[in-house]
């Protein structure tokens, strides 16, 4: 399937390669089941490819999944190919079945029918809130740089928490004298308190989801809280990156190179050496890579091993991917053996 915001293009193909049929659908929960029925009038539907099944793909694939449909998901047709071929929607359609007929396609998509499809939500949600804190924070510091001289030198010596505090008690008192004309100075506190009110209501949108997400993480993962190095925020994010459905990843090493952290060849005659895998979830790269850095702040054992491999002659850089890749095999047998 290739799929679109309003419409979805599906292309059924026989085992032997065929193109049976092509047709075009709306992207609601009618056109899904017309699509499946359309394709089930063509034969036994089993597999199917779908692009973006993270996006606008994600519905369609759902439903598939729920109907016992094997879904696929499928990366963009090759630029060389559409070069040849040209662009068209039943052609990536056509293209999409056939990467799965091919084997091309091998990564299976996520059911996000559970609660770590809830964690997704929340977490979006957070990060957004984080974001418009953060440009929040940088405005209120922004207006206090270039406000009046004694205002500036009120507020200038404060670290963020006192300044954020002063100015949500600033009173706007550009209301009081609606028949004057309003000053600079009244325009500038009335700008520090509404931000600084914005501020703290985001504060307690992301304190709220934080405790939403501690809750399912001990609901739904708790083995993973006993681990050193993992907290609830780095257990759902492992978590998202695994999906409802972990079983679609087949071994521990399919899990490490979804997070990035298996390792790339790049030896040459009698060096040999691996460098760092750049591709792969980037958050969840990240969220193993602060497992890393905690253990080894505070984990006998992980010292231990940092300290050996130093006197190996390995650097800190290939010390910390090894660990890494440890950490990848230590979170999928944990939660895999769990949901699967």
């Amino acid at each position: 399937m290739d799929t679109h915001r309003d419409t979805h293009v599906a292309a059924v193909l026989s085992p032997l390669g065929a193109v049976l049929g092509t047709e075009e659908f709306p992207a609601t929960a009618a056109g899904y089941h017309g699509l499946l029925g359309w394709a089930g009038g063509l034969g036994t539907v089993r597999r199917a490819g779908v692009e973006g099944t993270g996006s606008f793909g994600a519905a369609l694939s759902r439903y598939l999944l729920s109907e016992g449909v094997e879904v696929f998901e499928v990366n963009r047709p090759d630029r060389t190919d559409r070069r040849l071929r040209g662009k068209s929607d039943p052609l990536d359609a056509q293209n999409a079945a056939r990467a799965v007929l091919s084997g091309r396609a091998r990564a299976r998509a996520k059911t996000g029918d559970g609660p770590v499809q809830i964690a997704r939500m929340y977490k979006l949600a957070k990060g957004s809130a984080v974001k418009a804190r953060t440009q929040a924070i940088n405005q209120v510091k922004a207006v206090v740089f270039t406000a009046d001289p004694d205002l500036r030198e009120e507020l200038a010596q404060l670290n963020t928490p006192d300044l954020l505090r002063t100015c949500a008690r600033f009173a706007d008192d550009s209301k009081d004298d609606e028949g004057e004309e309003e000053t600079v100075l009244q325009a500038t506190r009335a700008t520090l308190c509404l931000l600084a009110h914005r501020i703290e209501q985001l504060t307690e949108q992301i304190q709220d989801v934080e405790r939403r997400l501690t809750r399912l993480a001990e609901r739904h993962a708790p083995q993973l809280l006993d681990v050193v190095g993992i907290g609830p925020v780095t257990a759902v994010t492992l978590l998202i990156t695994m999906g409802d459905n972990p079983e679609r990843l087949g071994s521990e090493a399919s899990f490490a190179a979804l997070c990035g952290v298996s390792p790339v060849e790049r030896s040459s005659g009698v060096r040999q050496y691996r460098r760092l895998n750049r591709g792969g979830d980037r958050q969840a790269n990240a969220a193993l890579h602060r497992i890393v850095q905690t253990r080894l702040r505070c984990d006998p054992r992980t010292q231990e091993y940092y300290e050996r491999r130093i006197k190996e002659g390995k650097t800190r850089r290939e010390i910390v991917r090894c660990l890494k890749r440890y950490a990848a095999r230590e979170v999928f047998h944990l939660v895999r053996p769990i949901q699967a």
